[in-house]
């Protein structure tokens, strides 16, 4: 990862604490939300609109209880800040087991171009220790979930500082976890050996034969039409990879509404040569 990539993470982590659904600042730092976009460059569903402004339903049973506008966390809009939220009761309550942040309104998601894949994750305090489990719909293994890992990762340590808690376990459940594999030839490719593939990944015994595995696709599969779609190749160069120590994020502890980039540090950081792989739409 460089320095453009490790910009995008921290950009898109801010950008999700805002509650805004234009990518227009985002697009200076990242294009990973272009494709899904309207002409204006608005997105049908942002996850930062519903974590700090998620709506009130419109009709309400008077059997019911809602949160009101006396309440610390309902905006003046009449929206409700779950992030707000959740940082009152791990300061006031950490043993809550109510801590928990969505990003799914069902009659947003049912029609929206792209609804959110992390979608829902919840807060748990064990023994002064944050943790959070992250639940995803939908993961794109080798471009999304490095992403995503990595914005949780700052937003567990940016709440644990807010609330003078430890850092804890980030737990995350991928309900379906994908590789995408190229199309056409190059797909089909996959399919017709598969149970080859398959058993050449079972037995191998170290990282050198994932290099093997990767120069037996590119010799005997179709060439690609659309270069970097097939994300296998690329995975299997990562795989063959000893990985370097853990890096250190130093975050300045701000209020969440007053965070920036500049107060984001990556120190210690060393990576192994770039891999691309192409966003599959």
């Amino acid at each position: 990862m460089d320095e453009e990539r490790w910009n995008s993470i921290v950009y898109e982590f801010l950008w999700h604490l805002s509650v805004n659904s234009h990518i227009k600042d985002l697009q200076q730092e990242t294009a990973m939300w272009n494709s899904w976009a309207d002409n204006e460059g608005y997105l049908d569903s942002a996850v930062g609109r519903f974590w700090r402004r998620f709506p009130f339903p419109s009709t309400k049973s008077d059997r019911e209880k809602w949160a009101d506008s006396s309440m610390p966390w309902v905006n003046k809009d009449g929206s409700f800040d779950q992030l707000q939220y959740v940082l009152s009761e791990l300061d006031q309550n950490p043993s809550s087991r109510r801590l928990v942040v969505s990003a799914w309104y069902p009659a947003n998601a049912t029609v929206s171009k792209l609804p959110p894949c992390d979608y829902t994750f919840v807060c748990n305090v064990q023994r002064n220790e944050l943790n959070i489990h992250l639940t995803q719909r939908s993961a794109d293994l080798a471009l999304g979930v490095p992403f995503d890992v990595a914005r949780y990762a700052l937003l567990a340590s940016v709440l644990a500082q807010q609330t003078d808690l430890e850092l804890g376990s980030f737990a995350h459940t991928l309900v379906d976890a994908h590789i995408y594999c190229g199309s056409e030839r190059r797909g089909n490719f996959y399919d017709d050996y598969q149970q080859q593939l398959q058993s050449k990944m079972k037995n191998a015994d170290d990282r050198e034969e994932y290099l093997e595995i990767r120069d037996w696709i590119e010799e005997n599969a179709p060439v690609e039409i659309e270069v970097g779609h097939d994300h296998i190749p690329g995975l299997l160069t990562q795989l063959a990879r000893e990985p370097y120590d853990r890096p250190i994020v130093d975050i300045r502890n701000k209020n969440i509404d007053e965070l920036s980039r500049e107060d984001f540090k990556l120190l210690d950081y060393f990576s192994h040569p770039e891999v691309r792989f192409a966003i599959a739409e």
